[in-house]
């Protein structure tokens, strides 16, 4: 089976995690599609299977005769999607022998080569999207279904292999896909996340990130007789968003520049508040960053009155470069990977976190690859059946690298 049949399949699951929500998983329809991984992992003989009661799924596929020295190496992804643009059944749209030139999709959105230039790489392929009503669900759907056609390939073809342990986690999307990942049940010595985008990427620099939430009290009066009394605290979070660097948000920024973006506000005159994150992948830029923010606090309750404007700060998660450093051989291996089967090796900075990163800092070391899909995070979503086989076969010379 191609890995891209068993994405058109796995996307028929619904599987958006909820932030709001204080369970594990933090929605039970990831089980769902767990229980059918489970199945699928026995149909195809793997041992150790094992779904646990917080949907974090793990098996293995032993060493092939002689090889059971090797170093295990693990395959992660994750089944959770964004909760937004999936709040119904989602529709995959096929389009063959995509000619490279606008698309227009079902539900009346148009992917466009000028706002997505590489989309005229991909003439001649076979397009993937949702109806664009909703996400697709590649990401990371389209992880799993590559981990499952390596294993599928490497036992109808009898490859040489070490231990290959395999785990498909829950609420990545939320920051808690590693939370309650169980290293010593997935049993690898290192991993790789499959949770990018164009194939052949192989990234291990993420950013560090936080969270910055910023409380305004506000003092309201009539405003008819406001002179000198009036603390206006919608006012007063516009001065804090005004008192940043206007060019350092998500827009304005790429590659390894860092950011401050706002992502939700909400007041009026009595209270307000500013929610934040807060990205680089310098480790002092980003201390800098945050002391920025803490400057803004001082200086905003030193013109209003103490108590004014309270910040709250909470870390996220670390740049996993300082584990990996450690073990560049796995990014060589990636590399001679994908050498070997002919995709260009693409080594870049992820604006963003996986289950990886923090995974590497709980003593996994655990670099990110492409899957070959664009646009996540919303209905432009795509990928080809040609980058899954690509990225398929890439994982294929990557396991023949550790032997």
């Amino acid at each position: 089976m191609q890995a891209y049949q068993r994405l058109l399949k796995y996307v028929s699951f619904r599987t958006p995690s909820d932030e709001n929500s204080t369970s594990v998983p933090s929605s039970a329809c990831q089980f769902e599609l767990a229980q059918y991984l489970e199945n699928e992992m026995r149909e195809l003989n793997l041992s150790d299977i094992i779904l646990d009661d917080k949907c974090y799924l793990y098996a293995k596929l032993p060493a092939t005769k002689g090889h059971e020295n090797a170093p295990a190496i693990g395959f992660i992804a994750h089944m959770d999607t964004v909760s937004d643009y999936c709040n119904h059944d989602i529709t995959p749209v096929i389009t063959h022998n995509y000619n490279g030139e606008m698309l227009s999709l079902p539900a009346g959105i148009t992917l466009d080569p000028d706002v997505f230039p590489h989309l005229r790489n991909l003439k001649g392929r076979t397009l993937i999207t949702s109806d664009g009503s909703t996400i697709l669900g590649a990401d990371d759907k389209a992880g799993i279904a590559e981990i499952l056609t390596l294993i599928e390939y490497l036992q109808s073809n009898d490859i040489p292999h070490g231990t290959i342990c395999v785990a498909f986690t829950p609420d990545e999307e939320i920051g808690m896909g590693a939370e309650h990942f169980n290293i010593e049940q997935f049993g690898a010595k290192y991993a790789y996340t499959i949770d990018g985008d164009t194939e052949g990427e192989i990234q291990y620099e993420n950013f560090n990130a936080c969270k910055a939430d910023f409380d305004i009290k506000g003092f309201n009066v009539h405003p008819g007789s406001a002179k000198d009394t009036m603390i206006n605290a919608s006012l007063v979070a516009m001065e804090i968003n005004n008192s940043l660097p206007s060019m350092e948000t998500p827009r304005g920024t790429e590659n390894y520049e860092g950011f401050y973006h706002l992502i939700s506000m909400s007041g009026d005159v009595s209270e307000a508040h500013l929610n934040y994150i807060v990205r680089d992948h310098d480790k002092n830029s980003f201390e800098a960053r945050k002391a920025t923010l803490r400057l803004i606090e001082k200086n905003l309750n030193d013109k209003w009155g103490n108590g004014t404007v309270t910040l709250t700060i909470k870390d996220q998660y670390k740049n996993m470069s300082e584990i990996i450093q450690s073990c560049m051989n796995l990014i060589d291996n990636a590399k001679k990977a994908c050498e070997q089967a002919g995709v260009p090796p693409l080594i870049l900075p992820i604006r963003g976190g996986t289950d990886g990163c923090q995974l590497s800092f709980k003593g996994l070391p655990c670099p990110n690859l492409g899957t070959g899909g664009h646009a996540y995070h919303g209905p432009y979503e795509h990928i080809t059946a040609e980058a899954m086989d690509m990225t398929v076969t890439m994982l294929i010379k990557l396991v023949g690298t550790f032997i």
